[in-house]
């Protein structure tokens, strides 16, 4: 009897073992972004740091975006239940169900739940349950809409209501082990220079250093190069080259930037395939794109390595070398790594300047949805959208197109409340024109026009800044104080922007538009020690994110003169391999060596300078004696 009993308790305690395996064997984690054919979704990977993955996107401005499918194989067939991340990314300004609505089909079964429309933040959606009848199977998003839906992954389980976790950290570690990443990312092998993104800042420091000898790895989060002068974002290339002490700064734009000027023009115009080229043909460049550089290891102050991820099939690596740059715009590599930054507006008692407000702040710059419409020739429809911000013939811009001053954001967190900004820019752009294509009774300009291309790359102005050896404000740059590491002459004005009043006015607290104002300056040399991280000892910046004021941002940002700052960076990389040195260095004990290398140049002379960009004003001659 006992031996019974025993045996019936090892096939009890076998058969719930077995049980148990088969059940967490049937669970099945797809990311959205891998899915092999994305249709017309993209994958949007800018708030990836945040919200713990990149995702896919129906970006068809107001018309369904074909659908996109993988195939995968499931652990065992049989009965599955759907939940699928995803968000309704009109919640922050409307109560109730949002437009990004899809839906899923597995094996051609559209299952009946519409998602991406319910809640107010990102969370797991039961999309319902299907039986496998082989492991095999096929997985389609069906956009219903064309006005932005989301996915971020799918999961399949054979247990209802067992969900992965809400809490970005708890899923990111669930991530991991469902989709059995190794705990050590692979090497991307060892480079003298790594330079993180691949805007005109970052492709200029890595040609540079490339030239002067340096094996160097450029990472972009983004398929194709160029930052706001991409045919994502659309921006024209600002500020003046070959001006100033050092004239043969800025000849790689002449190689390899775009010869027609604007913004919000056709996607050609922003020559993607010339910028490519540039870097491809740079025999010293590995190029990693699209990887998004995620985490940063340290030894002391210094930067070991940095890990980055592809947007799309989620693997990382790891890039190892003495000198890294942070071209990323927001100072992502020097904040991880720990490096003193500053964001939001000092006070004007912090360093003097008259344009600084009285009281430090967080606000910032904004950043911009650009658009345009094309006239079709015959009437065209657009569907009726209306998700919070109400428009009427009194509020409404009468606009074919919205460029810069499209700009949202400058009172929230640039980096984050990122997404938030981004979608506000995408809500007033989509709900303005509607109520021009459906609301406006005298709207005979809009009948026959069509959205021809709205931006869902934001263009980014201003969020972190991280701090050097010298801080360059306003009465250096009006006072034209030179110092002697001045290196590439920075000349647009100081261009600061503003929420618009009138926009304001019809919309408080929720403004979209804004204005600039403009200080012109003296073409002004800024200073090496503004390039490097004064705590982080081999970490350089070029960019956006160097080591400025607020008001002093407002001339260095834009991309001609951050693209000469980046071939700064490359030079001074060289002579820090050349010596075993650090990037403070330089300044102490090399800075004959950075010169001569600067009146030298690394692009090709002789080019003419035929490109099409904004000047940023008249500039004033510099003083006398000066």
């Amino acid at each position: 009897m006992r031996l019974i009993l025993t045996i019936m308790k090892i096939k009890i305690f076998l058969f719930c073992l077995l049980t148990a395996c088969r059940l967490h064997a049937a669970d099945y984690l797809l990311e959205a972004e891998s899915f092999t054919n994305k249709g017309g979704w993209v994958v949007d990977q800018q708030f990836m740091d945040l919200m713990g993955s990149p995702y896919l996107m129906a970006h068809g401005m107001g018309t369904p975006v074909d659908d996109a499918s993988t195939q995968i194989t499931l652990p065992v067939a049989g009965t599955y239940f759907i939940y699928v991340r995803t968000f309704n990314w009109t919640s922050p300004w409307h109560k109730g169900k949002g437009p990004g609505q899809f839906q899923l089909t597995v094996d051609n079964k559209r299952l009946s739940s519409p998602l991406g429309c319910d809640g107010t933040e990102w969370l797991w959606q039961a999309a319902g349950k299907i039986t496998a009848k082989k492991p095999q199977i096929t997985v389609s998003l069906h956009d219903l809409t064309g006005f932005n839906g989301r996915c971020d992954a799918i999961y399949f389980t054979t247990e209802e209501g067992k969900i992965p976790p809400t809490d970005v950290s708890a899923l990111n570690s669930f991530r991991r082990k469902a989709l059995k990443m190794p705990d050590m990312p692979e090497s991307a092998g060892q480079y003298d220079f790594v330079v993180v993104g691949a805007g005109i800042a970052g492709m200029s420091a890595a040609i540079s250093a490339a030239r002067l000898g340096l094996k160097v790895a450029l990472i972009n989060d983004r398929p194709v190069l160029g930052g706001n002068n991409s045919s994502e974002i659309r921006v024209h290339l600002g500020g003046r080259i070959s001006v100033g002490q050092y004239p043969e700064l800025g000849n790689l734009q002449k190689e390899w930037g775009p010869t027609k000027g604007g913004n919000a023009q056709p996607a050609a115009n922003y020559e993607d395939e010339k910028k490519a080229e540039a870097i491809a043909k740079e025999k010293n460049i590995t190029l990693f794109a699209p990887w998004r550089a995620l985490k940063v290891e340290t030894d002391g102050q210094k930067i070991r390595t940095v890990v980055a991820q592809h947007i799309e099939t989620g693997k990382e690596l790891m890039f190892n070398a003495p000198l890294f740059a942070d071209c990323t715009g927001d100072g992502t590599i020097g904040f991880l790594a720990g490096a003193d930054f500053n964001m939001g507006r000092e006070s004007r008692a912090d360093f003097g300047e008259k344009t600084a407000p009285e009281q430090a702040d967080k606000m910032t710059m904004g950043a911009s949805v650009q658009w345009y419409s094309e006239d079709k020739g015959k009437p065209v429809g657009f569907p009726k959208f209306a998700y919070g911000v109400e428009f009427n013939d009194k509020n409404c811009e009468k606009v074919n197109m919205g460029e810069w001053t499209w700009e949202t954001g400058m009172n929230y967190d640039q980096i984050n409340d990122f997404e938030r900004i981004r979608d506000y820019g995408l809500l007033v752009v989509f709900s303005n024109w509607s109520y021009l294509k459906n609301g406006m009774k005298e709207n005979d300009a809009y009948k026959n026009r069509a959205l021809g291309w709205v931006a869902y790359v934001s263009g980014k102005r201003e969020s972190r800044r991280l701090l050097g050896d010298y801080i360059l404000k306003e009465s250096d740059l009006t006072g034209y104080v030179v110092y002697d590491d001045g290196t590439a002459a920075t000349t647009w004005s100081i261009d600061l922007h503003y929420p618009d009043p009138k926009n304001t006015a019809n919309f408080p607290n929720a403004e979209f538009k804004s204005i600039a104002t403009h200080n012109t300056i003296y073409p002004y040399p800024v200073p090496y020690r503004c390039l490097y991280s004064r705590n982080v000892n081999n970490l350089f910046m070029a960019g956006r994110n160097i080591s400025v004021t607020h008001v002093a941002l407002g001339t260095i940002r834009v991309m001609r003169t951050t693209g000469m700052l980046g071939e700064v960076v490359g030079m001074a990389a060289s002579i820090c391999k050349k010596h075993n040195a650090l990037p403070r260095a330089v300044y102490q004990n090399y800075l004959p060596e950075l010169k001569a290398l600067m009146t030298e140049g690394v692009g090709v002379k002789g080019l003419p300078n035929n490109q099409q960009y904004n000047q940023g004003g008249t500039l004033k001659e510099p003083p006398t004696g000066k």
